[in-house]
């Protein structure tokens, strides 16, 4: 097996012109986590200023919010950047996704399902995400049918993510830290938060249709 000059996992990873990080782990990380806490702060103060939100209208602006901006913009610059990994010049973006390919080396190898997965997630999730933000705000009646249906789809596209790794030997990451870190854990709220709010959105949903029917057989009689 011949090494190609990276860090990524297999080590014959064909990536020529291949830039190492400008930028730590700490630093990359430290941003990032800056500009998470000041987003859903900003969206945690936004929300206390409207009319009857109860601290789980709040808490689900700010997943949306942050879920949203997530895969515009650091998804969209994955998909829109193929040669990311080349980059000289520090931009943040690419120093992000240099960093996370350490956990799975099939973003920096464009790997079609992953491209095609992050595409979809990158130009309708995002802005699907934000409109859940809206339809929270604003009490609209279609928003845990939205809530619900991207829930859905962050859910469908996370089982791909993980059954294709599995499919494809599993062997994507430098190390066991980088495989927990960033491959299982980076990508665990994705689960997790999604399955929680698909839940909670059936159940309101239901009990909507229900409440209708209801009101129906009140009227026939």
């Amino acid at each position: 097996m011949v090494s190609e000059g990276h860090p990524y996992s297999p080590r014959d990873l064909h990536l020529p012109g291949y830039v190492p990080c400008s930028l730590s782990q700490s630093n990359i990380l430290s941003v990032f986590a800056f500009f998470t806490f000041l987003l859903v702060s900003l969206t945690w103060i936004f929300s206390g200023r409207l009319p009857k939100k109860t601290k789980t209208d709040r808490l689900l602006m700010c997943w949306w919010a942050f879920t949203g901006l997530t895969h515009l913009i650091v998804e969209g610059y994955f998909v829109f950047a193929p040669e990311f990994y080349k980059d000289k010049t520090g931009f943040y973006l690419a120093e992000v996704w240099k960093e996370y390919s350490k956990g799975d080396s099939r973003y920096a190898g464009r790997d079609a399902g992953i491209v095609s997965v992050e595409g979809l997630t990158a130009v309708f999730g995002g802005p699907a995400s934000l409109l859940a933000v809206y339809a929270i705000a604003t009490g609209k009646s279609y928003s845990h049918i939205l809530q619900f249906a991207i829930s859905l789809s962050q859910l469908y596209g996370v089982g791909v993510y993980y059954i294709t790794a599995l499919l494809e030997g599993d062997n994507f990451a430098a190390s066991k830290l980088y495989y927990y870190a960033y491959y299982i854990g980076a990508n665990a709220s994705w689960i997790v938060i999604p399955l929680i709010i698909a839940i909670r959105s059936w159940k309101y949903t239901c009990a909507a249709f229900k409440g209708q029917d209801q009101t129906k057989k009140h009227k026939v009689r």
